[in-house]
């Protein structure tokens, strides 16, 4: 395991979370790593090397990576559901994925309205189990990272699959490219980056809909991708490097990574206060003073 002394540009007096003085770096050599989930239950971390069509496994236990799944679908984001199954966003078959304790797939939506998804990004699930995901272009642009094919639907848009029918629900569909999403840790707000535009915005959330979309923040470097929260409700977002946001919207910190591009990130360990994040090629952890909130 390599290790990287790294140390927090506060911005912030607020910005002062503590931990460790240092990345490790638990796997190098993808081509574009996408999509961490922690697994709780067998205490491993899942991944996707998107242009590889792959999805890989690290173990906590004992620091091995290996390939848990390929072809994968050119998957990109992954979540857990409250049961602790594994969702994933699916850019080759355009489509939201549920892997069932069987090992066996079970496909949640693939279509709106009739029509196909472009290609699913990245999907948080909320306590009633409604999973609610992005789907902006990204797979269908070409051959890199899925399929090229021309889109179906008019634009780039976000969806809530109900839990008990099944439906497919356009809930957003102002954003240009729709991209990482997180709730509050009271699920109270949801937080949606566009990457192309450059900032993230906070939605109101009732029940099944959305209201609000005020910006929330403009992103300091690189383009906003993945988003996370911690248990103080703050903000953690990929993009040049990983960067914390206040709840009320300040900067309060970066930690930079000897990466050119963040894509993703997520809090795990048995505590949930390791933060996982992949960059360009690697994933990296470090471990810090606050948790992650459940939604993962």
């Amino acid at each position: 395991m390599h290790t990287t002394p790294v140390t927090f540009e506060i911005h912030d007096e607020r910005g002062h979370i503590g931990g460790d003085r240092y990345l490790e770096r638990l796997y190098s050599g993808g081509r574009w790593v996408e999509g961490p989930v922690y697994v709780p239950s067998g205490r491993y971390l899942l991944f996707s090397d998107i242009p590889n069509d792959r999805m890989l496994r690290w173990d906590e236990t004992n620091g091995s990576v290996g390939v848990f799944r390929s072809p994968a679908g050119y998957t990109n984001g992954h979540t857990l559901d409250r049961q602790g199954r594994l969702v994933s966003c699916e850019h080759g078959g355009r489509r939201v994925t549920r892997t069932e304790f069987d090992g066996s797939v079970t496909v949640l939506a693939d279509r709106w309205n009739g029509k196909r998804l472009n290609s699913p990004n990245d999907a948080v699930v909320s306590a009633d189990g409604a999973v609610w995901f992005t789907d902006p272009s990204y797979g269908i642009a070409d051959d890199y990272e899925g399929h090229r094919a021309e889109p179906e639907i008019d634009g780039c848009h976000v969806y809530r699959i109900d839990p008990v029918s099944g439906t497919v629900d356009r809930v957003a569909d102002d954003f240009d490219r729709p991209n990482g999403l997180a709730f509050s840790p009271d699920e109270r707000r949801l937080y949606i980056a566009d990457t192309a535009r450059g900032h993230i915005r906070s939605f109101a959330v009732h029940g099944s809909a959305l209201s609000g979309g005020e910006v929330f923040a403009e992103c300091p470097g690189g383009h906003f991708d993945g988003l996370r929260l911690d248990v103080e409700g703050r903000v953690w977002a990929a993009a040049a490097d990983v960067y914390c946001f206040h709840p009320d919207g300040t900067l309060l910190a970066t930690l930079p990574i000897p990466q050119p591009a963040v894509s993703n990130l997520v809090f795990g360990g048995p505590k949930r206060n390791r933060l996982f994040v992949c960059a360009t090629d690697s994933v990296y952890s470090i471990m810090l003073k606050t948790q992650g909130a459940w939604s993962l």
